[in-house]
């Protein structure tokens, strides 16, 4: 695995996957990770709704901030 390619180092230390290694798995693993290209697919309820709207609020800041 590359770092900066399929995953980065957050500052509290923890390993974050990026879409492109989600991307090359192929499959949401329903674990509502945070660039998950999936849309969440194999995500539960109410954790799949929970997450898709902080990914909109996220994207929404993004662009206006």
């Amino acid at each position: 695995m590359v770092e900066g390619v399929q995953y980065y180092i957050d500052p509290k230390g923890n390993w974050v996957f990026t879409a492109a290694y989600h991307q090359e798995r192929g499959y949401c693993c329903g674990e509502a990770c945070m660039h998950c290209p999936f849309n969440y697919e194999a995500v539960p309820e109410p954790t799949k709704t929970s997450a898709q709207l902080i990914r909109a609020t996220e994207n929404k800041n993004a662009i206006h901030p």
